[in-house]
């Protein structure tokens, strides 16, 4: 291939830049506008958020937001998966709270209830509650919510719902979101759908959405001046970017079709292969596919991946690892951590034998059959 093959490029059409140029037409560049109010309009609509949704300017501040309407602050707990990017706990440091890491299951890759239980008991009985957990879907898949869901409501403890990679999944016929008290989304460049950067916070609970609108707009108080009453920040999603993502929205249901397409025939081509397993599709979920991702059965350590990563880029062809647990990092070297398994990490195998595919739903059929054969003959 001359030109290299990306994980998760851009996939931009005319719909946007229609709304784009309106913007320009109109010269409404200040930060907000009708594109904001119609893009948070489709993606409250879409994902079934009765209390709306706010765009922002990044999936980590609505995170942020998010922590802040939850009144976490400084040396509260909050609980968080190990498993994921960092951009879900730091928000938590933002605020001077203390992060707890809970280890994946092997369904999902994703939160585990088994882990997520035995950190509540402690808890509890040492009295250091955490004041919000956060659940992240990764990679487009969804969490196990009715098993966490079960636990958390015991505690009377809220969930923020990291969707950042998982707009257009759904487990049980609901929509990606709508779990948690609030639910935050990331429009990045390498996202199902792009912003170019951007994010987007939605809840049932429309006081959520209105105080997070306050909060990214320098939390500027009802007066006839510029008066403030606590600290805001600025957070907002502009009209130009706003516009690119009214255009995305608009494709979002042909992106995932195209994501999961592009999966299955990894799935396929990849079946007749005993060191090979696909991420895990579990029962009553359906995952967007965002990043097609799999495991090597005889690959145990990270070295031997970052190998193989090697010889794809050889090739011309970018793939990546899995998410570095987060309890690894050096950052959290002295973070607790909750395991699946009370003396193994399933996070860590995962790292130590994962990689992510090219998924973009602009990739070709040529460029997939050009990734699946340099695969095939990597591992042979």
């Amino acid at each position: 291939m001359n030109s290299r093959i990306l994980l998760s490029s851009p996939h931009m059409g005319e719909n946007e830049r229609k709304y784009v140029k309106k913007a320009f037409d109109d010269n409404w560049i200040a930060p907000l506008g009708e594109n904001v109010d119609k893009f948070e309009e489709s993606i409250a609509e879409y994902v079934g958020a009765e209390g709306g949704a706010a765009a922002l300017s990044s999936g980590t501040a609505a995170i942020h937001l998010a922590l802040k309407m939850l009144n976490v602050g400084r040396d509260d707990i909050v609980f968080a998966p190990t498993f994921t990017f960092i951009a879900s706990v730091n928000p938590i440091l933002y605020q001077g709270a203390k992060p707890v890491f809970i280890d994946s299951e092997p369904d999902t890759w994703n939160m585990s209830p088994r882990a997520l239980k035995r950190a509540l008991v402690d808890a509890e009985r040492n009295n250091q509650l955490p004041k919000a957990i956060i659940v992240v879907n990764l990679y487009g898949q969804m969490a196990k919510y009715d098993e966490i869901i079960a636990l958390t409501s015991k505690y009377n403890i809220p969930i923020i719902e990291d969707a950042a990679e998982s707009l257009g999944s759904t487990y049980k016929g609901k929509q990606s979101g709508n779990f948690g008290n609030i639910g935050i989304f990331s429009f990045n460049g390498n996202k199902i759908i792009t912003t170019s950067g951007g994010g987007a916070l939605v809840s049932s609970d429309q006081s959520f959405v209105k105080k997070s609108r306050f909060l990214a707009t320098q939390a500027r108080d009802e007066a006839p001046y510029y008066q403030h009453s606590e600290i805001g920040y600025n957070y907002r999603l502009s009209n130009i970017s706003a516009g690119i993502g009214r255009g995305q929205m608009e494709v979002l249901p042909d992106r995932v079709e195209k994501r999961r397409t592009i999966f299955e025939r990894y799935k396929n081509e990849f079946s007749a292969m005993p060191s090979i397993e696909m991420m895990p599709e579990v029962a009553e979920m359906m995952p967007n596919r965002w990043l097609s991702t799999l495991t090597f059965n005889d690959i145990t350590n990270i070295n031997e991946v970052v190998d193989v990563i090697s010889k794809f880029n050889e090739k011309n062809i970018e793939t990546r690892a899995l998410w570095k647990p987060l309890h690894l990092q050096p950052l959290f070297i002295d973070t607790p951590v909750y395991f699946h398994e009370e003396t193994s990490s399933v996070a860590e195998k995962l790292f130590n034998s994962g990689l992510c595919l090219p998924s973009g739903s602009n990739m070709s059929d040529v460029q997939q059959e050009y990734v699946i054969n340099v695969f095939k003959n990597i591992v042979s």
